[in-house]
């Protein structure tokens, strides 16, 4: 449905809100325009192309510190983190991530976002994955955004377990689910 320019641009403010990680390809399919259209939108609205968001958030994020590895040993880029409750990654799916035969991203780098995060999320020096039960939903290609987002769901302070459950989709469209138990080395 086609909207007029001053519909579009509050809608497109309001996506953009929801979900700060779309890009301007994904907007313009939405809303059936060029992605040239969109680029002009957000000029006009004053709204920073998806980079500048995405860097913004993350130096916001990264002021609480991730306790349980170094945080350039996370798969993908943190933008979003509060200990023992939940935290984002985003990971761009590069040529080096792929099968050259069909340009579909290795399973073990989706597994490696997500579980990367499970232990990010965790408030202590040391978290550890004990049992993971996993589930890849729908491929991931080449030039694709992949954005993980983890909740932590339990914890069992008597035997220093937390489980954490990690969603990562593409666009809207789930492509991994994950529940990780991890061992925590201190109960809380």
């Amino acid at each position: 449905m086609k909207r007029n320019k001053k519909e579009r641009q509050q809608l497109l403010k309001e996506k953009i809100k929801d979900n700060p990680f779309i890009t301007d390809e994904e907007l313009a399919e939405f809303f059936q325009v060029s992605i040239q259209t969109i680029r002009l939108d957000r000029l006009e609205l004053s709204i920073p192309e998806l980079r500048e968001r995405i860097k913004h958030v993350a130096e916001k994020t990264l002021e609480k510190e991730v306790r349980s590895l170094p945080i350039e040993e996370v798969i993908g880029e943190v933008i979003d983190l509060e200990l023992d409750k939940s935290a984002i990654s985003i990971f761009d799916v590069k040529k080096e991530h792929v099968f050259v035969r069909n340009n579909i991203t290795r399973g073990h780098h989706l597994f490696a976002q997500a579980n990367s995060l499970a232990v990010a999320v965790i408030n202590d020096e040391l978290a550890l994955t004990a049992k993971a039960n996993i589930r890849f939903t729908s491929p991931v290609k080449l030039g694709q955004r992949v954005v993980a987002k983890a909740i932590v769901q339990n914890v069992d302070r008597e035997k220093g377990r937390t489980t954490v459950e990690v969603k990562s989709t593409v666009g809207n469209d789930v492509v991994f689910y994950g529940s990780f138990e991890m061992f925590r080395s201190t109960n809380m």
